[in-house]
């Protein structure tokens, strides 16, 4: 059996290996996906055009307006007196207001609250929350340094764990290194298979005494190999480019690691088998292993931000296990003691879309 196993894979590897271009591309775009989606996705407000209406002109407003020009938050744009600050967020010029009112540092002196007003474009949401956050804790800031009061007599020491500089590229390239594998491995062996059912030539295995296990096995083992290949490429950019390193026991990562791989093999030769056209295979694994994953396995947000409504397909999607594994390691340190249910949950996965691929391919052991 083994020997059937291992011809099938070699003559899959050596079809592929024939075709340099297409072998080329399904190892650098992952390599560039991930340089370049890393990068360009941030959550992190910065350089933020702010306009400010100082009806006050006191040394306390001054004060308070270079609070805000400090921040890497904000960049402080002037605005006429005469302007309402509305305007500024119609035209786009900026994304947020801030209006001093008059009497501000006559009230802060004799020690009465003093309002200002921060109008804010909510237009994208997440970003109205971070400004609103940020102006608070500057505001907080400013009055525990030259007034010497809190809001709260409760002053909290936080300490952040695992990323302290809160750098993006950390949490979104972990992702991304997960995204390529999900795409092109299982693309590759989806085209593979739908290409023999196209042009028939998959009828020599019918008529051969190759078993429906030994011509999934080969096929699967083939993709599982290059979708290695693209892990060690892309694991070689999360350790350099990104300054990431493995954290804890590397050894869950590298089990999980493997599962993976079989299971998006296994998951594009389901596809494949499911589906004899390239262009509708293509579609599929479009939607499987790059939709689902981009989408529902908190690459981009927590799954637990995900409307209750869909949170649920969530649960089947094999990406979320391994990016919270990857991002253990890379991160945490956690190991076996938090992950081994993402491990346990890869393999179902993939066991699954093997079985199933076993159903459509059954029909080679059905004796004439």
């Amino acid at each position: 059996m083994f020997r059937r196993v291992f011809a099938q894979a070699r003559k899959e590897l050596t079809q592929i290996t024939r075709d340099w271009l297409t072998l080329t591309l399904a190892l650098v775009l992952p390599l560039f996906m991930l340089l370049l989606l890393s990068n360009a996705i941030s959550l992190t407000v910065t350089d933020l055009p702010l306009i400010v209406q100082d009806l006050d002109s006191s040394s306390s407003s001054r004060s308070y307006l270079d609070a805000f020009r400090e921040s890497l938050t904000f960049r402080v744009i002037s605005w006429p007196a005469d302007r309402r600050p509305e305007e500024a967020l119609k035209s786009g010029a900026a994304r947020a207001a801030l209006v001093i009112p008059e009497h501000f540092g006559h009230d802060l002196a004799r020690g009465q609250a003093a309002s200002v007003q921060l109008l804010i474009d909510a237009t994208d949401a997440n970003s109205a929350k971070l400004v609103n956050s940020y102006a608070g804790q500057i505001t907080r800031a400013f009055v525990k340094q030259n007034i010497g009061e809190t809001a709260s007599l409760v002053t909290p020491e936080v300490r952040l764990w695992f990323n302290p500089g809160r750098v993006s590229q950390k949490f979104y390239a972990p992702g991304m290194f997960v995204l390529g594998i999900s795409m092109f491995p299982p693309l590759l062996a989806s085209l593979a298979m739908a290409k023999e059912g196209e042009q028939k030539t998959i009828l020599q295995i019918y008529v051969s005494n190759v078993s429906a296990h030994e011509f999934l096995l080969g096929k699967i083992l083939a993709f599982t190999l290059i979708a290695l290949m693209e892990w060690v490429l892309s694991a070689s950019v999360l350790l350099t480019v990104f300054g990431l390193h493995l954290t804890g026991d590397p050894s869950v990562f590298i089990v999980a690691t493997v599962l993976y791989a079989f299971c998006v093999a296994a998951f594009g030769t389901l596809i494949g088998a499911a589906i004899p056209s390239q262009a509708a295979a293509i579609q599929a694994v479009a939607l499987g292993g790059f939709l689902l994953v981009f989408l529902l396995s908190g690459l981009l947000f927590p799954v637990e931000n995900i409307p209750s409504g869909l949170r649920w397909i969530s649960s089947i999607v094999w990406g979320r296990y391994y990016i919270e594994i990857v991002r253990d390691a890379l991160l945490k340190g956690g190991g076996w003691p938090a992950m081994w249910f993402n491990v346990v949950m890869i393999a179902a996965i993939g066991g699954v879309f093997y079985f199933l691929a076993w159903l459509t391919m059954r029909r080679m052991q059905v004796s004439a």
